[in-house]
């Protein structure tokens, strides 16, 4: 059975693409964004355990 870590991470509007890119070559995937309590945008992204 594969074990998750998570991760939460601000995101920029004006990055988006190079933000995305770099936690995905780092074996992130986004799960979602949504807006955070802030109103700025807060990216939810997911891993198996020990990549």
């Amino acid at each position: 059975m594969t074990t998750w870590e998570y991760l939460t991470a601000p995101v920029l509007i004006h990055n988006t693409k190079a933000i995305l890119d770099q936690f995905g070559a780092d074996g992130w995937e986004l799960v979602q964004i949504i807006e955070g309590p802030g109103g700025g945008l807060v990216a939810y992204f997911k891993r198996p355990k020990g990549a």
